[in-house]
């Protein structure tokens, strides 16, 4: 329950540009093409498309979603594993966020974000050195405050992606990367945010059952 509180105090605070709050998550994806040509909507006929479709494997994407900030940054790579997890969270400090003092994740639980997968955070021979330099400012510009699925506000902008983009049939990775790239760009001129409305009070009611007694007496 921790950990959920701590979540929830971080949602709680006031948007801080040098501290920001980033909710980090990733979404695998099965391209999908054609088997014949679709026919376009006429006059009186809506798009018609064929029931038949060829699978062209599987590709996963990236989100960096900045609730407060409405601010949604999309990568598309082949894989998801330890090594592309490290490298995305390379990109979100060097280049994401490159003035920030602290860059806050809010990432699940998965197997590729704990245990030997954290070692790989530093990604670079730079980055290692810090592991043992604990002056070094950038070293210190990251902190983890892992959660279940359910809080990682990811999945709300995730939801959002898939029903203004991903539910058609997109057959490669570049044209998949089109597609995203323009609809990050949309998003993130609208500066569209989220309304987030569950409280650590909230939690407490609805949750009692789960808190040990003595935290609610």
């Amino acid at each position: 329950m921790w950990r959920m509180e701590a979540v929830l105090d971080l949602y709680a605070q006031a948007y801080d540009a040098a501290r920001p709050v980033v909710c980090f998550d990733e979404l695998p994806y099965q391209m999908v093409a054609e088997t014949r040509e679709p026919l376009p909507a006429a006059p009186g006929k809506p798009a018609r498309y064929d029931y038949e479709y060829r699978r062209m494997g599987t590709c996963n994407l990236f989100a960096c979603f900045e609730p407060k900030a409405g601010r949604r940054q999309i990568r598309v790579t082949q894989r998801r594993t330890s090594g592309d997890f490290a490298e995305a969270m390379r990109w979100l400090i060097d280049e994401g966020y490159p003035e920030a003092e602290t860059v806050r994740v809010v990432p699940d639980n998965l197997n590729t974000h704990t245990g030997a997968a954290g070692a790989l955070w530093a990604g670079t021979k730079r980055l290692r050195l810090r592991k043992h330099d604990a002056s070094c400012a950038r070293w210190r510009s990251i902190t983890r405050q892992s959660t279940d699925r359910w809080l990682n506000q990811g999945e709300i902008a995730w939801s959002v992606l898939t029903q203004q983009c991903l539910e058609r049939r997109i057959g490669d990775i570049e044209t998949l990367r089109r597609e995203v790239g323009a609809w990050e760009r949309e998003r993130n001129a609208a500066k569209a945010t989220v309304q987030w409305r569950f409280g650590g009070e909230k939690a407490r009611v609805k949750l009692a059952r789960l808190y040990p007694s003595y935290l609610l007496s």
